[in-house]
């Protein structure tokens, strides 16, 4: 009999097994905040790219890194960033419930694992041990806006932050009203509507660290299931964060009708909110970050320390960074073709064969993780129209 079965003989139990570990928790109808010990099966995917891209902080700071998982729920996080990350310094988990801890308890020993356990309203965790971790790890059930002024308090220079946000509806304007209460942002629900919630978050959390003298640089983002997650690594310098912020802060301009899009710099700046293609009033999201989302030297280096290329959870996260990596040094939001080709009235071309052709043309075209159907280019929308009408296979309407 287990250490599990000994303290919890009289509940249903169920067994869950994740990359090299077991972990065991209570039966749950649902995945939601009410379980007795959180855990959410979806986020496998999240946790095996987290550990590669610890795994390559690590390297790039040159130590044992100490890391904080704030949000534990069950434990599989943290006993998973022991288990399979080599040589990691200590790692601590948190969580406010009581079960949460138990189950934390008895996973880490029946996984032989050892960790720094605490009980600890997240804000406070964080303020108390400032300093102290190298990675942390920010995994709430909904929005992390409510941590981000504490993690940028606690979090020192060279550290990176991993950040997860299920507030999907907020953030990628499904809903304004709490986008606005808890980014300070207003979204706007386009085709790209999930690049501008990570634009929005990244946004932010550099304005959030501001106040404390500190700026990111994004590793790498990613849109997947129901979830957005980012990887910053945090600096710290009063001037170069002045600097950050007007290089990187500023708003998107949308066309609803035309699909015309273009973006501006600046926290507080004039926006001609006309579209200069068709003169129809233009959509405004921001103020998101403008900068790098993703980073191509970062992700390839990831990328080499997938274990096992070949299994079918390793090709799915080897896709995915293939796609980051190629999004990285393009341009702001994305075009779809799906849209496009409503508004012509045409079926879609093929995808490569647009690719190829604004490449011909001398434009920047690449896929992006966001949409299958997306393309990233600096050609202009009127262009890009032509180019698509011309490859379609059926074309009716005259341009």
């Amino acid at each position: 009999m287990n250490e599990t079965e000994k303290n919890r003989d009289s509940e249903k139990l169920k067994v869950i097994k994740e990359g090299l570990v077991e972990i065991t928790i209570p039966e749950f109808e649902k995945i939601s905040s009410e379980a007795p010990v959180f855990y959410n099966p979806q986020m496998e995917f999240n946790r095996d790219i987290s550990i590669l891209a610890i795994q390559e902080c690590q390297e790039e700071i040159g130590k044992k890194v100490d890391i904080c998982d704030v949000f534990g729920g069950s434990g599989i996080r943290a006993i998973r960033y022991k288990k399979e990350i080599e040589n990691t310094g200590e790692i601590t988990v948190n969580d406010i419930s009581d079960d949460a801890i138990e189950f934390e308890r008895i996973n880490a020993k029946n996984n032989n694992t050892e960790l720094n356990f605490h009980q600890m309203e997240a804000n406070i965790l964080l303020r108390e041990f400032k300093g102290k971790f190298d990675i942390i790890d920010i995994d709430p059930f909904g929005s992390p806006s409510f941590f981000m002024d504490s993690v940028g308090y606690s979090v020192k220079k060279n550290a990176m932050v991993c950040v997860t946000a299920t507030d999907t509806s907020a953030l990628c304007g499904t809903y304004l009203e709490p986008c606005i209460r808890k980014y300070n942002a207003t979204p706007y629900k386009s085709e790209y509507c999930h690049e501008t919630g990570i634009r929005i978050l990244i946004g932010f959390i550099a304005l959030s660290f501001a106040k404390h003298k500190k700026y990111i640089e994004t590793k790498l983002s990613h849109s997947s299931q129901h979830y957005l997650r980012l990887y910053l690594k945090v600096k710290k310098s009063s001037k170069s964060t002045d600097k950050s912020l007007k290089e990187n802060i500023g708003y998107i301009k949308h066309c609803p009708k035309c699909l015309y899009r273009s973006s501006v710099k600046g926290l507080t700046t004039d926006i001609n909110k006309t579209c200069p293609e068709c003169n129809n009033d233009l959509a405004i999201a921001g103020p998101l970050w403008m900068g790098e989302i993703q980073n191509k030297e970062f992700i390839s280096s990831m990328k080499s320390k997938i274990p096992n290329k070949n299994l079918k959870t390793s090709k799915k996260v080897l896709n995915l960074l293939n796609t980051c990596e190629e999004e990285a040094n393009s341009i702001i939001s994305f075009y779809d073709m799906h849209k496009i080709c409503r508004i012509l009235k045409i079926s879609v071309p093929k995808l490569n064969s647009v690719l190829e052709t604004l490449k011909k043309e001398g434009f920047l075209a690449t896929n992006t993780h966001f949409n299958p159907v997306g393309i990233r280019t600096n050609c202009d929308i009127s262009r890009l129209k032509k180019i698509v009408y011309d490859l379609s296979p059926d074309s009716k309407t005259e341009l």
